[in-house]
């Protein structure tokens, strides 16, 4: 008998769909890779399909393109909103690219699973119009759902209690206890092992042991207050380490290589880097647009956040998430004003506590192993010999 075939498909279209993916595949391989073929790949990047290839840069850049211009970006996620997840997602799929639904049906076919895992919109939408019909779960790691994501599934997962009532109540004709469940947030299974001493830590990256941190970073792209912000406290010498990640941004990196700061500030830019849990780990304070993932990994270990950017209703609503549920988060969209907020902690920490206090009360609902352990179940339930 062949044993059942995971497909666990990575999406690139901003940072924050790749790093969950990583997290529940490698902890459904530890649990189940006896039981199970596991899949995991490129699903658009690895097709060999120019047409598939071409939607996911579209994709990307619509990333960029909204952090740019982040009326377009309250625009296109309003859309979504007003016109529900059925026409969202049928427009997002066959229109951002055209002729995409096609080849993507096909590539899900040629991978022939039994069970597709997603992290982003895309894949579960293309495994339910599959003539494979493979079970189909999605993850959204966002606080709260938004249409492209409310598309159906056999069950959708999302790691808040709020956006779980929220859903239940709001969309009850889509959503029930059986579809919908809240599961802990999936977070790199790396950041388990980070130690959490911020002075090891510090040395580690070649920063200041001694000096307030502050870790800042606009999405994967690099894009949004960052630079306005690091020049602000480079501008008042302020006696912290200052570190700016800034991600795929190639082009700002280089630039800030060659910015100086004074006796005071220790300015360290990073390019796209595969430290950044280390860098949270070790922070005082992040500063940065409201992505939920690094929101959420940074209050895993008990940094508090200042929200310096939404883009969408998305990041929007993960912002209220972390200000006004979590209460580990404030949000200052105006430079100078995060730049007085970061010196005022640095001059006293002692001030940051209600907020690491809120995130260090987080810290249970972090894992994999839960949504590892009802996708399993799930999948049982069309192939019952793998419960012997």
């Amino acid at each position: 008998m062949r044993k059942p075939r995971v497909l666990f498909p990575y999406v690139e279209a901003g940072m924050g769909h790749i790093a969950p993916m990583r997290a529940i595949a490698d902890k459904f391989k530890e649990m189940y890779g006896d039981k199970v073929e596991c899949v995991e790949c490129r699903f658009f990047g690895d097709s060999g399909n120019k047409t598939l290839v071409a939607f996911e840069k579209k994709m990307c850049k619509t990333v960029v393109d909204t952090n740019r211009d982040h009326a377009l970006g309250f625009a296109m996620t309003f859309t979504m909103l007003l016109f529900g997840y059925r026409i969202a997602t049928w427009a997002s799929s066959c229109l951002l690219h055209a002729g995409t639904k096609k080849p993507a049906i096909a590539h899900m076919e040629e991978l022939a699973p039994d069970m597709v895992v997603s992290t982003h919109w895309s894949t579960n939408y293309f495994a339910k119009n599959s003539p494979c019909a493979p079970l189909s779960v999605i993850y959204c790691p966002d606080a709260y759902t938004y249409p492209l994501f409310n598309y159906p599934s056999d069950v959708l997962l999302i790691p808040t209690e709020a956006g779980y009532r929220r859903e239940l109540k709001k969309h009850k004709r889509r959503f029930n206890p059986d579809n919908l469940k809240h599961v802990p947030a999936l977070i790199r299974n790396d950041a388990f092992a980070i130690s959490r001493d911020k002075r090891a830590l510090r040395e580690g990256l070649k920063l200041d042991p001694d000096k307030f941190t502050v870790v800042l970073a606009e999405g994967g792209y690099g894009i949004g207050r960052l630079t306005k912000i690091c020049r602000e406290v480079i501008k008042r010498d302020l006696n912290v380490n200052l570190v700016a990640v800034c991600g795929k941004n190639k082009k700002l990196y280089e630039q800030m290589k060659d910015w100086k700061s004074g006796k005071n500030c220790a300015f360290h830019p990073v390019g796209f880097t595969d430290r950044m849990l280390e860098y949270l780990a070790c922070a005082d304070l992040f500063c940065g647009k409201s992505g939920a993932n690094v929101l959420f990994e940074a209050c895993y270990f008990g940094v508090p956040q200042i929200v310096t950017n939404t883009a969408t209703h998305i990041e929007k609503f993960n912002c209220r998430y972390f200000v006004k549920d979590v209460k580990s988060a404030l949000k200052i969209f105006n430079a100078k004003k995060v730049a007085d907020k970061i010196e005022e902690f640095a001059a006293d920490p002692e001030k940051l506590t209600p907020l690491k206090e809120a995130a260090e009360a987080q810290r249970e609902n972090y894992g994999a192993e839960k949504m590892a352990k009802l996708i399993f179940d799930m999948l049982c339930t069309r192939f019952p010999e793998l419960k012997d």
